[in-house]
C-alpha cells in the first residue's frame, strides 16, 4: 500500500513545480505524438514505406464478417492500412490466414503455476496477444502487494497483460486469509491504473441479492469509474438473478448449461464461454455460437495449469473444438478476439484495420488451425519458436515480500489428533461439489476414509481444522498443497498423522507448493515459493515436477479419475455445496454453519 501512495505523492509534487516545468513536458510528449500520427498516415495514404507489410493476406474482417484480401501494412505498431503497400519488410503470407490476437477475457495467472514471463512465453506461442487476469489469489495472500506484483511482474511481455480488481477478499468471512482487500483499494488502482479494467468476479451474489453495504460499495465504486464489473454466479436464475444483474454486474463465465447461459443472456449480461484445465464448458454452450446470440459471447479459460499451455493450447485450442463441433469460423473467431475487445473497451484490439494496434496472428488454415506466425504492436515474437524478451524488473522489496508468506510453526503428529466425530466430505467425481456423508471418527484406508485438514499459514495463529473425506482414494501416505482456493492455507489429505505432519512441513519448508509422501519420506515435491502459489523456474520444469507428483499421487492410490492436487485445492472452498473443510474445521455450505 505504501508503494502506490508513495507514487501518487510524487506525481502530485511534480504537477505543483507547474509552470514552465510542465509546458516543456507536455509540449514533448504532443510533438512525439503528432510525429508519430503523421507518419501513420503518411504510410496510410502511400506517400511513405511501411515499417512491415504482410503481402497477399487474407484476413479476417470483423466488421463486414468476411475474409478478404490484401496487403497489411505496420507503422509505429499499428496497422496503417489494409490495400496495396510496400514496406521496409515484405512477408509473403500467401495460402495463409490473418487474424486479429487472441484475447483471453478472463483467467487467474496464477494457475499456471508460473511467473507472468512465463505464462506468456507459453501462450503469445498459441496466438495469445492480451488477457485479462484476476489475480484473486496472490491477493488473498498478500493483499494489495499481491496486486502490484502481478503488475509488475507483467510489464514489457510479449502480450498485454489487464487487470480486474478482486472483488472478494476473502471470499467468505470464515475465511482465513493473508489480506482483505476494501472498496478504497479499488478505487486507488481504478483511479491511478490503466491497466486495470473493473472489478473482476463478483463471487459474493448472495451478498449482492441481499444488498450487503460491503459488497456493493465495491460495486459502486467500480461504476462511478465507468469499469465493468464480471459475474460468478452459477445456476443464479429467477429474481435472483434480476437483482443481482440490477446491481451492475455485466458477466458471467460460470454457465455449465444453455438454458442458464441463455437466461443471463436475456437479461442483458454477456457470456464468457469456458473451456480451461478445471472446468469444460464449451461443448454445452456451443449452440450461443450462432448468428442469434454469438455477439454478447466471449472465450475464457478461467484457469490454465502447465501440461494444458505446453499441450493443450489457449484460445486457439478454444476456436479448433468449436469449429470441429460445428461452429461458423467468423462466430468463432470473433468471439476469441473482436467481442472481449469491445466489451472491455479496448478499443484499439480485435481487429485487422487501420488505426488498431498491429496484433496479429497467422494461422495455416481452418482444418488444422496451426499458429506459425505472431506479432505483437507490429513486431515478431513467434515464428516457430518465441523471440527472447527482458524479464520485467521487480522492486526488490516486493520481490522479497512476495517469497516470504509463510507464518506458521512445524508440525508435528499430534497437532492432528482428535477425539470424536467429524464431518465427512464426499467427494463426487468429475465435481467441484461434495456430499455430506454425515461424521466419521477414525481414519480407515480398507473403506476409503481418510483425515483431512486445513493449516493457517498467512498470521501465525496455527489454527488446524480437521475432518474426514472420502473418494480420495489414497491407500498409504499423504498429500499437501498450498494452492488451497481461496485463501491458500495449506490443505492435506493422508493415511496417517505422521505423513501428515510430514508433508505440511514440506510445504512450509518449501515457502509454499505441493508435496507427496510415504513413510516420512518425501516422493515427490513441487516448490512454489512466489506466495505459495507459483515457481520462479521455468514452465518446463514446473510441468515435469508436477507431473511426477501426480504419478506419485496415483502411485499412493489416489483416484485416477480426479487431478489429485486440483481437486484437493477447492475442498477449501467455502461457497460451494455441500461440506468443506476450513482451518476452523469442516463447514457445512448449505446450512452456512460449521459442523
Amino acid at each position: 500500500m505504501e508503494m502506490v501512495f508513495a507514487k501518487c505523492y510524487n506525481l502530485v509534487n511534480i504537477y505543483k513545480k507547474g509552470g514552465a516545468f510542465m509546458q516543456e513536458i507536455f509540449e514533448q510528449k504532443i510533438n512525439r505524438q503528432l510525429a508519430a500520427k503523421q507518419r501513420l498516415i503518411a504510410v496510410a495514404a502511400g506517400r511513405e514505406k511501411a515499417d512491415l507489410v504482410l503481402k497477399n493476406a487474407k484476413y479476417l474482417n470483423v466488421f463486414s464478417n468476411e475474409f478478404l484480401c490484401g496487403d497489411i501494412a505496420v507503422a509505429n505498431g499499428l496497422i496503417a492500412g489494409v490495400g496495396k503497400y510496400d514496406g521496409k519488410t515484405e512477408i509473403d503470407v500467401s495460402g495463409k490466414l490473418v487474424l486479429p490476437g487472441f484475447i483471453d477475457a478472463h483467467i487467474h495467472l496464477e494457475s499456471s503455476m508460473v511467473t507472468p514471463a512465463e505464462f506468456a512465453k507459453a501462450v503469445v506461442a498459441h496466438g495469445t496477444t492480451t488477457v485479462i487476469t484476476d489475480p484473486h489469489e496472490i491477493t488473498n495472500v498478500m493483499g494489495i502487494y499481491g496486486v502490484e506484483y502481478m503488475i509488475q511482474a507483467s510489464q514489457n511481455l510479449p502480450i498485454d497483460v489487464h487487470f480486474m480488481m478482486p472483488s472478494c477478499v476473502p471470499a467468505t468471512e470464515i475465511d482465513e486469509s493473508g489480506a482483505e482487500l476494501d472498496c478504497k483499494d479499488i478505487d486507488l488502482y481504478l483511479d491511478n491504473n490503466k491497466k486495470v479494467l473493473g472489478l473482476a468476479e463478483m463471487m459474493n451474489y448472495v451478498g449482492v441479492i441481499n444488498g450487503d453495504k460491503n459488497v456493493l460499495s465495491k460495486i459502486v465504486t467500480s461504476q462511478a469509474h465507468h469499469k465493468k464489473i464480471d459475474g460468478h454466479a452459477p445456476e443464479l436464475s429467477g429474481n435472483d438473478l434480476n437483482a443481482y444483474i440490477a446491481a451492475g454486474v455485466y458477466s458471467d463465465h460460470e454457465c455449465s448449461t444453455f438454458e442458464n447461459a441463455l437466461e443471463k443472456l436475456r437479461k442483458g449480461q454477456f457470456i464468457m464461454i469456458r473451456e480451461g484445465t478445471a472446468a469444460h464448458n464449451l461443448k454445452a454452450l456451443m449452440p450461443l455460437l450462432t448468428q442469434q446470440y454469438y455477439s454478447r459471447c466471449m472465450f475464457a479459460t478461467d484457469d490454465k495449469h502447465p501440461s494444458d499451455l505446453l499441450y493443450g493450447g489457449h484460445i486457439d485450442y478454444i476456436v479448433k473444438q468449436a469449429l470441429k463441433n460445428g461452429a461458423d469460423p467468423i462466430v468463432a473467431l470473433k468471439t476469441a478476439t473482436h467481442h472481449a475487445a469491445r466489451y472491455f473497451l479496448l478499443n484499439n484490439k480485435g481487429a485487422i484495420a487501420s488505426g488498431y494496434l498491429a496484433d496479429i496472428v497467422v494461422v495455416d488454415n481452418l482444418e488444422d488451425f496451426n499458429v506459425e506466425t505472431v506479432f505483437k504492436r507490429g513486431k515478431l515474437v513467434f515464428d516457430g519458436e518465441v523471440k527472447d524478451f527482458s524479464a520485467p524488473t521487480v522492486d526488490e522489496k516486493l520481490a522479497e515480500k512476495c517469497f516470504d508468506t509463510f507464518h506458521l510453526d512445524s508440525v508435528t503428529p499430534s497437532s492432528f489428533k482428535v477425539d470424536g466425530k467429524l464431518g465427512l466430505i464426499g467427494l463426487v467425481g468429475g465435481e467441484l461439489l461434495t456430499r455430506n456423508l454425515g461424521t466419521a471418527d477414525k481414519i480407515d484406508v480398507e473403506n476409503d476414509i481418510l483425515k483431512i485438514a486445513c493449516i493457517e499459514r498467512h498470521k501465525g495463529t496455527n489454527h488446524i481444522g480437521v475432518g474426514y473425506v472420502k473418494g480420495y482414494s489414497l491407500k498409504s501416505g499423504a498429500v499437501a498443497t498450498s494452492v488451497a482456493h481461496d485463501s491458500h492455507n495449506i490443505i492435506t489429505v493422508g493415511c496417517n498423522d505422521d505423513d501428515i505432519a510430514v508433508a505440511v512441513n514440506a510445504i512450509k519448508d518449501s515457502k509454499g507448493g505441493i508435496a507427496v509422501v510415504e513413510n516420512g519420506k518425501i516422493k515427490a515435491l513441487l516448490e512454489l515459493p512466489i506466495a505459495g502459489l507459483m515457481s520462479d523456474e521455468p514452465l518446463t520444469t514446473v510441468n515435469e515436477k508436477l507431473e511426477n507428483a501426480k504419478s506419485s499421487a496415483y502411485e499412493l492410490g489416489a483416484d485416477k479419475s480426479i487431478d489429485p492436487f486440483m481437486t484437493l485445492s477447492f475442498l477449501s472452498l467455502p461457497v460451494i455445496p455441500s461440506l468443506r473443510i476450513t482451518t476452523k474445521g469442516v463447514f457445512d455450505v448449505e446450512n452456512w454453519k460449521m459442523l
